[in-house]
């Protein structure tokens, strides 16, 4: 077997087939294990371009970033300057090499994955070159560079990490950038002279925008903001951890892109502050222009110990994976504000997504001197090989996917703590498997099993749990028992979550003749476009079986509380109807609303692919669908359907207790606050009184 190319599968054993090649193992894992292995020169990296499919991009940027000594890619004609460019500062930054600030400078102007690359790698440059060069080379960059965006990343990296600025700062080209008509140099020239400038500062706040909500809340934090938010928990013992949400909204799940996070962290963060080693969770989410006309408040108290804080975006529309690196600087200036207007200090930022508005939450926490905790999840990584390692695949789906990874072994790199999710048997194999730069063993990333909050049910369970069938045609037994079995999936209505392929699959198998389908998900609106697309290419497979209309009902997203209602509704053999859930999503990293239908006792679903089969065992506490087509997914349907009623209620019987004894977010809340509060400890210099050792 060729050492370069042996790879470790899932189960521990070892393959010789050429990654990315048919029945392979996977290139890119391959790749980036053997890069962290230090190989010698007798031992080399994999050779992409050998092992990748004939002509694959994919081949020539791993070439650039792992393989080749200078991020080159070996003379490869697919790759442009840019790419070159780009692949240089990340081969930098994993082996150790640190540009210097004229470098930094010069990728200001360039395409914005290389001007993300320099903002992740500045601090580095700053404290490995010395704050007088960087600022000088600030400073010429700003005498001579014209492009707008490039101006406005210069000035932010000026405002966020050069003490020397101030005596270096071109006033003058400043404040012309202060009025510029480009909004997005105009701001970047207002946070900078706040930052250095006061006099200018003062100046800047006789400029009103009343027309902009975004701009008149700008102009009002130039100065400092009134109030101290905390100052009731400042004498409380424990951490003051932020927790972070940017996509999507925290009480809104199912809707554009809130999911079973907003739901986590509302539970989370409420569990964190019962417990005595935290004092207060702040949770940091988003907010567009339009969100903010509607409501301006920034900071606001959630519930005892728990607030909120609204990052303003400069942006029409909520903030999504594709828009967020254009906000990444003024994320990271919103933060540091608000954050530090709190009146007491944070002590751990935790992120979990491998996206720009973490790496500027982790930005936020170098600057207010925070710990930074990463969940990290192999998202993009185990589907790169997949989806880009043949010809014809996307390169710009391709290189942004790269760009994750990218972003998530710099936060990597940052964290105090990398938290993971928990696999089998409260293991880390597939993560380290994913990230080969972490440590193993007790020196490794802390494994936390995600979990759902108690079901709380309402003083009239009973009607309300009659009204929510009613909502999703169930009349009352004895007549709901002959009306086959009804089908249920929630969740937000996206392409990852694949309704449309679900309800694709159950007409070609023919499950619409014995089952009735219920999507929950999506907004009451039209007014967002993946969402539109989702519900066109559901009419368009309905289209062609005109007779199933009537068994299907697509409905907007439900409340969390209302979803777990109706879940226990439908389990309950009293209701007489038979009932299953069902997740077709490409992958789910953890699944969280499938946990909350397991611990209500139905029979569930879910994809193979991802977390899920790291609690749920096929055929035990559930059944495991192959999501990729809609043919694997009907004969999945089929197989859920033919499940009778005492081998569901079993199958929903052991779900339930699993998830209760297992995956509940008080244990989930407990294990996080004792890591808090020894990083909160080390930060202050002080021991933690009955905190884990580290």
């Amino acid at each position: 077997m060729d050492p370069a190319i042996a790879v470790a599968t899932a189960d521990g054993r070892t393959s010789s087939a050429p990654p990315g090649a048919p029945g392979g193992e996977d290139v890119f894992t391959a790749v980036r294990q053997r890069y962290w292995q230090a190989p010698s020169a007798a031992d080399p990296l994999p050779d992409p371009v050998r092992i990748c499919a004939s002509g694959s991009l994919l081949a020539d940027l791993l070439a650039a970033e792992y393989r080749a000594p200078e991020g080159d890619a070996g003379g490869s004609v697919r790759l442009g300057a840019e790419d070159r460019a780009v692949a240089r500062l990340r081969a930098g930054m994993r082996a150790g090499r640190t540009p210097t600030p004229e470098e930094g400078v010069l990728g200001c102007a360039g395409s914005p994955l290389r001007r993300a690359a320099v903002a992740a790698l500045w601090a580095g440059i700053a404290e490995c070159h010395g704050a007088a060069r960087a600022a000088a080379a600030l400073h010429a960059g700003l005498l001579h560079e014209q492009k707008p965006e490039a101006r406005a990343l210069l000035l932010d990296l000026a405002a966020a990490h050069e003490p020397a600025v101030p005596a270096l700062l071109p006033v003058r080209e400043v404040i012309r950038d202060a009025h510029s008509e480009d909004r997005g140099l105009r701001h970047a020239a207002w946070r900078a002279l706040a930052a250095h400038l006061p006099a200018v500062a003062a100046a800047l706040r006789g400029v009103r925008a009343t027309d902009d909500v975004y701009e008149r809340l700008l102009l009002e934090a130039l100065t400092p903001l009134p109030g101290a938010p905390l100052a009731a928990e400042r004498a409380a013992p424990g951490a003051v951890v932020v927790q972070s949400m940017l996509m999507g909204g925290l009480d809104t799940p199912g809707q554009g892109l809130s999911g079973g996070l907003g739901v986590l962290l509302g539970s989370l963060g409420d569990a964190l502050v019962r417990t005595e080693q935290v004092a207060a969770v702040v949770t940091v989410v988003g907010a567009c222009r339009a969100e903010l006309v509607e409501d301006p408040v920034l900071i606001r108290r959630r519930g005892p110990g728990h607030w909120v804080v609204r990052l303003p975006v400069d942006s029409d529309r909520p903030l999504g994976p594709e828009t967020m690196g254009l906000h990444r600087e003024a994320l990271a200036w919103w933060a540091v504000r608000l954050l530090g207007s709190l009146g007491r200090s944070v002590d751990v930022v935790h992120v979990r997504y491998a996206d720009d508005g973490s790496l500027a939450l982790a930005e936020s926490a170098r600057r207010l001197g925070a710990s930074l905790v990463f969940t990290a999840t192999p998202d993009p990584h185990r589907q790169i090989t997949e989806r880009h390692g043949i010809p014809g695949a996307d390169p710009d789906a391709l290189r942004l996917d790269l760009h994750r990874v990218f972003l998530a072994d710099c936060l990597v790199d940052r964290a105090d703590r990398v938290v993971a999710l928990a696999g089998r048997g409260g293991g880390t194999n597939e993560l380290l498997r994913h990230f080969p730069q972490l440590p193993s063993g007790s020196a490794g990333p802390l494994a936390v099993p995600e979990g759902i909050g108690p079901y709380d049910p309402a003083g009239n369970e009973k009607a309300r749990r009659r009204s929510l069938l009613r909502r999703v045609g169930v009349r009352p037994a004895p007549v709901a028992a002959g009306e086959g079995t009804l089908l249920l999936s929630v969740g937000r209505l996206h392409p990852v979550k694949q309704q449309d392929l679900l309800v694709r699959a159950w007409l070609e198998s023919g499950s619409h003749e014995d089952s009735r389908l219920v999507l929950i998900g999506g907004s009451l609106g039209a007014d967002d476009p993946v969402e539109q697309r989702m519900r066109d290419r559901i009419e368009e497979s309905l289209a062609s079986c005109p007779g199933a209309r009537s068994r299907i009902q697509l409905l907007p997203a439900w409340s969390n509380a209302e979803v777990r209602c109706l879940e226990r509704a439908l389990a309950d053999p009293a209701t007489g109807v038979r009932a299953r859930y069902v997740c077709p999503s490409a992958k789910e990293e953890f699944g969280l609303a499938v946990l909350e239908a397991m611990e209500s006792g139905l029979a569930v679903a879910a994809p193979a692919r991802g977390g899920i089969p790291t609690y749920l065992v096929d055929g035990v506490n559930g059944l495991l669908l192959d999501t990729s087509t809609s043919r694997s997914l009907g004969a999945g349907l089929r197989r859920l359907l033919a499940l009778d009623e005492p081998a569901a209620r079993a199958i929903g019987g052991r779900a339930r207790k699993l998830v209760r004894d297992a995956y509940s977010v008080e244990r989930m809340a407990r294990t996080l606050a004792d890591d808090y509060r020894a990083l909160a400890a080390d930060r202050r210099g002080r021991p933690a009184r009955g905190a884990r050792p580290r």
